[in-house]
């Protein structure tokens, strides 16, 4: 993969934060009966810097978890080795649930999440916020908040990079190098 550009900075992300934070209270109409689950491993820390947020704005510690899409994702062939990581030590049931990943592509992670969610109860909803959305649906599956709007070539990927993780905040598009052809 060749690095294309560097599409947000720690401010921007800081910035997208802040904004869906924001949009979230406000079609909310607060805290009350909010949760947020992050999807593992990007999106657990833009969720937990939501919920801190949330804390800061409203002075109310919303509940938080992470959740391990990988037995619920249907563009992979389950192994029976996998091990959960979520950690969701609250029920969903009756909450406002919002789903929280780093980047929205096909819609496909989403889905597995909705299930996953499923499986533990029934909120009174469930809403998307994603740092980027890049397009390319493969399901109708909409975010409800929306750091940055990314159009993207099929050819390009785009990564997250966090301070708690990678010891930076950005995100970069790369991109994907076609393999080398080997003459014989």
């Amino acid at each position: 993969m060749e690095k294309k550009a560097v599409i947000m900075d720690e401010s921007a992300i800081r910035r997208a934060i802040t904004r869906i934070t924001y949009e979230i209270l406000e079609r909310n109409r607060g805290a009350d009966l909010l949760c947020i689950v992050g999807i593992l491993s990007r999106g657990v820390v833009l969720a937990e810097r939501i919920a801190k947020k949330i804390y800061e704005l409203e002075h109310v510690k919303v509940d938080f978890g992470a959740l391990d899409i990988t037995p619920y994702r249907d563009d992979r062939t389950p192994d029976s080795e996998v091990t959960v990581k979520s950690r969701i030590p609250f029920s969903v049931q009756d909450k406002r649930v919002i789903i929280v990943d780093d980047v929205l592509y096909t819609g496909r992670s989403c889905r597995a999440a909705i299930d996953a969610i499923l499986e533990n109860g029934r909120p009174q909803s469930m809403q998307l916020a994603v740092l980027i959305d890049r397009g390319h649906r493969e399901l109708p599956i909409r975010p409800d908040y929306v750091g940055k709007n990314v159009p993207t070539a099929q050819t390009e990927t785009i990564r997250v990079y966090t301070s708690e993780t990678d010891g930076v905040d950005s995100a970069v598009i790369y991109q994907n190098t076609p393999a080398k052809e080997v003459k014989r």
